[in-house]
C-alpha cells in the first residue's frame, strides 16, 4: 500500500517505455558532459537520469510515479512498490543522488570533477539495477 504523504500519479504501465527513453537520454548526456569536463552539467544530466529511471519503474511496477515537491519521495515509493533483494540498498543509493540535486541547481558553489564522477559512478549502478528489473 502507498504511503498517504506522499503524492503519487497514476500511470499506465505501458508508458514506462517513455520515461526509461528520457533517462537513457539524459545518461547519454551525462557521459558526454563527464567528457567534456563540463562537471554541473554532468550532475544535472545523473540527477535527471536517476528521477526518469525511477519514473520508468514505478510505472512499469506499480502504474504509479511521484508528483511529490520533495524528489527524494520517489526512494520511499520505490521500497514500498519494488520487491526486489537490492530494494533497500539501491532506494539508499537514488536518496543520495537525489540529495544532490538543491547542490548542482541552486547552491553558488561549482559541482567539481570527484563530485560528479562519484555521482555519474552511482547513477550508472542504480541505472543498471533498474535496467535489470525491466522488461522494456
Amino acid at each position: 500500500m502507498m504511503p498517504r504523504n506522499i503524492d503519487a500519479k497514476k500511470v499506465s504501465p505501458d508508458r514506462a517505455r517513455i520515461y526509461w527513453d528520457k533517462a537513457r537520454d539524459f545518461f547519454r548526456m551525462m557521459r558526454d558532459a563527464a567528457q567534456a569536463g563540463n562537471w554541473n552539467g554532468t550532475g544535472l544530466a545523473a540527477v535527471h537520469c536517476a528521477i526518469s529511471a525511477t519514473d520508468a519503474l514505478l510505472v512499469a511496477k506499480a502504474g504509479r510515479r511521484s508528483a511529490s515537491k520533495a524528489h527524494d519521495d520517489a526512494a520511499d515509493l520505490v521500497l514500498t512498490y519494488v520487491r526486489h533483494p537490492q530494494t533497500t540498498e539501491q532506494a539508499r543509493r537514488l536518496r543520495g543522488i537525489l540529495n544532490q540535486k538543491t547542490m548542482i541547481e541552486y547552491v553558488d558553489k561549482h559541482f567539481h570533477a570527484q563530485s560528479a564522477l562519484e555521482l555519474q559512478k552511482q547513477v550508472e549502478r542504480y541505472v543498471a539495477w533498474v535496467q535489470s528489473l525491466l522488461s522494456i
